[in-house]
């Protein structure tokens, strides 16, 4: 099998790919992610205040990558903690994408949340946030949410997510956030 390797770096540069990674996400792993990207922004010259929102941004959508990905098999015999992530810098925003196995069992509740999310106001995105956080509701892997709820009252915009089926047991979820400049 030969990979057309010119055409991965063609298509990253399209669509203007600053950073992107696949593999098996660790705590080492984020650590070193989040100070490359801060580095980049620093290279970019960004106003403090973009860039404490994007780096914000990018710290939630790598935490609920790194808390909520489900182990799978994904085709084979051997557990994978696979991930994908990518940023990109356009025009007017940045574009973080994540993506990351899910077994189907747990797709309606995490629907549900998303399309809860993306149907309030930033004003009740607000109030929604400090209820999560008080009533002390956390889901089995811890967090309740709020992670999400966070993504939305910073970025301002709405989670655009998909699930692709893969197979009877699992399927890939993909979340794309821009994050205005």
């Amino acid at each position: 099998m030969v990979l057309d390797i010119y055409g991965f770096y063609d298509k990253m540069e399209q669509n203007n790919i600053m950073l992107s990674f696949k593999g098996d996400i660790t705590s080492d792993l984020l650590t070193s992610i989040l100070q490359i990207m801060e580095a980049k922004l620093d290279n970019f010259q960004e106003e403090p205040k973009i860039k404490k929102k994007v780096y914000n941004v990018l710290v939630e959508c790598l935490q609920n990558l790194y808390h909520h990905m489900d182990d799978s098999t994904a085709g084979n015999d051997e557990k994978v903690r696979s991930a994908i992530f990518m940023i990109g810098k356009m025009d007017t925003y940045y574009n973080i994408i994540t993506g990351n196995y899910i077994k189907n069992e747990n797709i309606p509740n995490l629907k549900r949340l998303l399309d809860s999310i993306n149907k309030l106001s930033k004003e009740e995105l607000k109030e929604y946030y400090k209820e999560v956080l008080n009533n002390g509701e956390m889901s089995l892997k811890g967090g309740g949410g709020l992670g999400m709820i966070d993504i939305a009252r910073k970025t301002g915009g709405k989670l655009n997510f998909d699930f692709t089926p893969v197979d009877q047991k699992y399927s890939f979820f993909s979340l794309n956030i821009n994050v205005s400049q």
